[in-house]
């Protein structure tokens, strides 16, 4: 099995669920996941967030607000619908995610109103129908989580993670945790995560546990995520520590900074956010995170490689 620093375009096209985790794994905490909206307009001309999130060093595309039931990617030239997501990953040669959340139908983040790009509508809730369609388009991971203001507790996540896992759970990795308290105040701080909530979410069919990185949420230092790490690893899960606080948007050294911490809290993948621009982290920051967790060597490899490889 190839570490997933070394796989090209065709060996992720080939990987299945079991590949693509053992991929991470062997890696040893240097794979990076990039998030992006997919329904706002790249700031880079003539290209979608996502190619731009893949062009700075990302391993793996994470799509929010994709809508299953009506799947579609601004700036991704015309194609069915049903083949969005293949059309991205023939464009990219990355594996793709989603977010998909088991929060409250029509609520939405103050600043977009109803009817915006971040309401939460039916095609991105985590039920095991939404699941089944985001399999059939081509998807290979899920995330549980949620964003601002969605009402999303550990209680729900801990709920739909056991209801995809079911559904989906030998064809798609399963990830779930929470970036930030996602308009649950009760859950903030040292409570978003806990690590009772690392066994259950693991008992429940998660591949993947995600948890805030140090220094992204008050109170989330690094002796407290090496702690929820170490839980991870005890139930045989990767973790993947996340920047879903808008620091993605900081400068360089914060980002360099955060990726070092996350590194010391051992874990195995990172993820930085899309709320640099709106829609997209700094391209830099992509790039510096990427150099901080695995040097200039393997940052300018997966930048340059082809997709026809």
């Amino acid at each position: 099995m190839k570490r997933l620093l070394d796989c090209v375009a065709s060996d992720f096209a080939a990987m299945g669920k079991d590949e693509l985790l053992k991929a991470i794994a062997a890696s040893e905490g240097r794979t990076l996941v990039s998030e992006s909206i997919v329904n706002l307009p790249c700031p880079i001309t003539g290209a979608c967030n996502s190619e731009v999130c893949a062009a700075m060093g990302a391993d793996i595309l994470l799509l929010n607000f994709f809508d299953v039931a009506n799947p579609s990617i601004v700036g991704l030239p015309p194609c069915p619908p049903a083949e969005t997501i293949r059309m991205l990953k023939k464009m990219t040669g990355r594996p793709v995610g989603i977010n998909l959340e088991p929060g409250n139908l029509g609520s939405s983040v103050d600043e977009g109103g109803p009817g915006a790009w971040n309401e939460m509508l039916p095609g991105l809730a985590a039920t095991a129908d939404n699941a089944r369609r985001a399999a059939d388009l081509g998807i290979d991971i899920i995330l549980v989580t949620g964003n601002p203001g969605h009402g999303v507790s550990n209680e729900r996540v801990h709920a739909a993670v056991k209801e995809l896992s079911d559904a989906v759970g030998d064809r798609v990795i399963i990830a779930a945790g929470r970036m930030h308290c996602s308009g649950v105040a009760s859950e903030s701080s040292e409570r978003l995560i806990t690590v009772e909530d690392v066994a259950s979410f693991a008992r429940d069919g998660a591949d993947i546990i995600l948890m805030p990185a140090p220094g992204t949420v008050p109170g989330i230092t690094l002796e407290l995520v090496r702690s929820l790490v170490g839980a991870v690893h005890r139930e045989g899960k990767l973790a993947m520590t996340s920047i879903g606080t808008s620091q993605e948007g900081a400068d360089t050294s914060t980002i360099r900074a955060i990726a070092l911490m996350a590194k010391q809290a051992g874990t195995d993948i990172h993820h930085i956010g899309d709320t640099g621009f709106i829609g997209i982290a700094l391209p830099e920051n992509i790039m510096a995170y990427s150099i901080a967790i695995r040097g200039i060597q393997h940052t300018y490899r997966r930048m340059a490689l082809s997709v026809c490889r």
